[in-house]
């Protein structure tokens, strides 16, 4: 049932209301060609995640919660993420910049008017506030790969000096997002029990400087590290450095920042190569709840693990199967912890992210793990 006391109504309007403006915020230093653009067949143009925010928040807050009509639905095929490939989205017709935001506030007065007539759904509005926020990470995915981030991003930092390594117990642990924990997807439970061998897990993710010895050492010539799928991806692209180092195979910023913007063949390589492993995600949200939380630095990039993106024991699809349900088996690898540019409110211990093993252009590194 909608929750309808007032507090609750005026925290998620507020929620809403500075989410809109981050996401405004965000691409208000570009021009409108900018905007409207593809700047890489993998990504969408800017506006179409503009419209894609404007479509969803109309479909579950003005349509299904509200029970209106949506506002256009002759762009329903255009902003679902399913009927519209990414490859797509530059080649079709779709509102441009004005009307992208037109729509957006269209949209918004409805939402607002229905939590003045009906309240909120916990779920509902929950699950659109942090769709949008993850949209904002994903045109920041955009914009990198464009070279049109604003001033000051990548908001990265230095890692720690403390000891390297931490040794976790391990034993019977529970994983995933129980009832207590509040707003969770579908993916995060249900709360189970696994049994986690003891292991030691880095307390920082891989630097610029531990990855350019990689790089220095033959990471990206030496066989014997990379996986068969790997290797070829490597040659086919003819893959020599991180996304976004130099063209002479040198790091774009600080040695002592995590290393971004790697695949996760690459991770499993320069794991190979440090006679270590990729944590399982079992053990990431083991060491990363152990005791109040041991790892440090989470949030600063998006973690690979080794685990391939499944369900867990019990999984139900909610509120819809195509949020995870088609993107389960071994195609997919899981990314643990959060970014720069993910916002808390979604970079829980529990959220899986997940992406496919060649993916660079999402804010990925790595923290490596060991069996004890």
């Amino acid at each position: 049932m909608p929750e309808t006391t007032t507090r609750a109504q005026d925290e998620m309007i507020a929620a809403l209301t500075a989410q809109r403006e981050r996401t405004l915020n965000l691409v208000a230093h570009l021009s409108d060609a900018d905007v409207e653009r593809q700047t890489d067949p993998i990504m969408s143009p800017l506006v179409w995640d503009l419209g894609h925010i404007a479509a969803y928040e109309d479909l579950w807050l003005g349509h299904r919660f509200a029970g209106e009509q949506l506002l256009e639905p002759d762009l329903a095929d255009v902003y679902d993420a399913f009927e519209t490939p990414r490859a797509l989205r530059g080649d079709i017709e779709i509102l441009d910049r004005p009307s992208a935001t037109a729509y957006l506030e269209r949209v918004r007065e409805r939402t607002l008017a229905g939590i003045e007539r009906r309240g909120i759904d916990p779920v509902l509005h929950e699950l659109v506030l942090r769709h949008e926020m993850q949209h904002t990470e994903t045109m920041r995915q955009a914009m990198t790969l464009a070279g049109l981030l604003p001033a000051g991003e990548p908001a990265l930092c230095a890692c720690g000096d403390e000891a390297p390594w931490l040794f976790v117990s391990g034993g019977a642990v529970s994983i995933g997002a129980g009832a207590a924990d509040g707003f969770s997807y579908d993916n995060e439970r249900p709360r189970h029990r696994r049994v986690v061998r003891p292991f030691q897990i880095m307390r920082h993710p891989v630097t610029n400087a531990s990855w350019l010895t990689f790089t220095e050492g033959g990471g990206y010539v030496r066989r014997e590290w990379w996986s068969d799928e790997g290797w070829a991806w490597k040659e086919e692209y003819d893959i020599t450095h991180p996304m976004t180092w130099t063209a002479d195979a040198r790091p774009s910023r600080p040695l002592d920042e995590p290393v971004v913007h790697v695949s996760w063949f690459e991770a499993a390589a320069f794991a190979r190569f440090s006679t270590a492993r990729l944590p399982t995600e079992a053990e990431w949200e083991t060491a990363a709840t152990w005791n109040q939380g041991t790892i440090r630095d989470t949030g600063l990039v998006w973690e690979w693990t080794s685990s391939p993106f499944t369900g867990y024991p019990g999984f139900v699809a909610h509120p819809y199967r195509e949020y995870s349900e088609v993107f389960f088996g071994d195609r997919y690898r899981v990314l643990r912890g959060g970014s720069w540019a993910t916002q808390q409110r979604v970079a829980t211990p529990t959220f899986r992210n997940w992406d496919l093993p060649q993916r660079r252009q999402i804010f990925s590194g790595l923290r490596l793990a060991k069996d004890v």
